[in-house]
């Protein structure tokens, strides 16, 4: 197990100067051009191909870290530069995660290199999760799927939402109900691959969103998706025998029998993934309020009112006081995460949960307190404050709102399973 320390090794301090060049060169300029746009940039992505930061080599160093600091460094600086960019950027991820999360090394070897291309053909994925009656409350999935035994054959059905790259992405991890009855207990992941767009699979409505708005959200429609049996992400019989555990387990309760509280296992399909990326969610947001604050700090200390710059204010001066500090304990909550996670340390209080939580929030106060500061200035499209701020909010929301994340985290410190 490694130590954790707050003190950056050459490696992690080369990794951080080179995505903030990227990110101050790169992404900013183009950013307000993009969210106007509401498109994916795919010549951001490229470049950022082309530079080795979209690809899985670069993914993959980030993850090996045995600190886990490098991931949130990666995050925080991207989206430093933009949330929306950044998002299109590293949202392959996601699929990436579900497919380590619950794939043979087969599959994963198989799958995850389809996810980034290359720098002359760049591809995407997604992990479709959300759908329109489940979106925090995972267990009340309604896609399906159904093995049909003699053909060796699954069969979707079911329609997604809210999903980062959904229908334009190449590879798409699907998570369906395989025994609705058993809910989160009953579900699986399925990897789709880009023959199958347009043969089940399709784009729904593409969402037109209040922040992150060059980063692509759409439905996925999946309608009688037939898939191949070794589309299922991990083995068949591991399936069935947990299935069978499950099915025991509800017929037990049923009887009227206690048992001991188990992890739900087959929730393990959607939840796993988030678990995983909760530190590095809070990273993106902290890169968010990092930016607005820098901006507002040096936009007062330049700003004349009265005869004197708007930082010797006291109201301002608390302000960015304020700001700073909820910036640097976000930082600490996400790299504590980040690094127990990578030592496989417990989160017996919902660390994983805090750092999001904490951050998310922190960044919505951190650039609402920067607009306020830029005065009309700042409620202004001549100015990025207004933009993080619409970034920003939607970090109390997605992968588990700000109630989920409080949730989680009084289950952790009370031991109690708090409805």
């Amino acid at each position: 197990m490694t130590g954790f320390t707050l003190e950056l090794n050459e490696d992690q301090t080369t990794l951080q100067k080179w995505l903030h060049e990227f990110s101050e060169n790169v992404i900013r300029p183009a950013a307000s051009e993009w969210d106007e746009r509401e498109e994916t940039p795919w010549p951001i992505i490229q470049e950022a191909a082309k530079a080795g930061i979209y690809s899985l080599d670069f993914f993959a160093s980030s993850w090996a870290d045995e600190t886990g600091i490098s991931l949130p460094i990666t995050m925080e600086e991207l989206f430093w530069g933009d949330a929306g960019i950044g998002l299109s950027i590293v949202g392959t991820t996601l699929g990436v995660a579900g497919i380590l999360s619950n794939g043979t090394l087969d599959q994963i070897g198989e799958w995850v290199p389809q996810c980034f291309g290359d720098e002359n053909d760049v591809k995407l994925a997604a992990l479709a999760v959300s759908e329109p009656n489940a979106g925090s409350d995972v267990s009340s999935m309604k896609t399906t799927a159904v093995y049909d035994e003699a053909k060796d054959q699954w069969t979707l059905n079911g329609v997604k939402t809210w999903i980062t790259n959904g229908g334009i992405a190449d590879v798409h991890v699907v998570v369906a109900a395989v025994d609705p009855a058993l809910k989160a207990r009953g579900q699986a992941s399925f990897v789709v691959g880009p023959d199958f767009k347009g043969k089940g699979l399709s784009q729904g409505q593409k969402f037109k969103k209040h922040g992150i708005r060059a980063s692509h959200t759409s439905e996925v429609i999946l309608d009688n998706l037939v898939l191949p049996g070794s589309a299922l992400l991990g083995e068949k019989s591991k399936l069935d025998e947990r299935l069978a555990r499950a099915r025991e387990r509800a017929a037990a309760l049923a009887r009227g029998e206690k048992l001991e509280r188990t992890r739900v296992k087959g929730g393990q399909a959607a939840m796993a993934t988030f678990e995983a990326s909760r530190p590095a969610v809070g990273a993106q947001a902290v890169g968010i309020a990092r930016a607005a604050y820098e901006y507002a700090l040096e936009y007062a200390k330049t700003r004349e009112q009265f005869g004197r710059p708007i930082v010797e204010n006291q109201g301002i001066a608390f302000m960015l006081a304020d700001m700073k500090t909820k910036l640097d304990a976000s930082r600490l909550l996400v790299w504590r995460a980040a690094w127990m996670g990578k030592n496989n340390q417990p989160f017996t209080a919902g660390e994983g949960s805090m750092s999001k939580l904490f951050a998310g929030e922190t960044a919505v106060e951190v650039t609402e307190k920067a607009i306020q500061i830029l005065g009309g200035n700042g409620y202004t499209r001549e100015y990025p404050v207004e933009r993080w701020h619409r970034d920003a909010k939607i970090y109390t929301i997605f992968e588990g709102t700000s109630e989920i994340q409080r949730l989680i985290i009084s289950r952790a410190i009370s031991g109690i399973q708090i409805p």
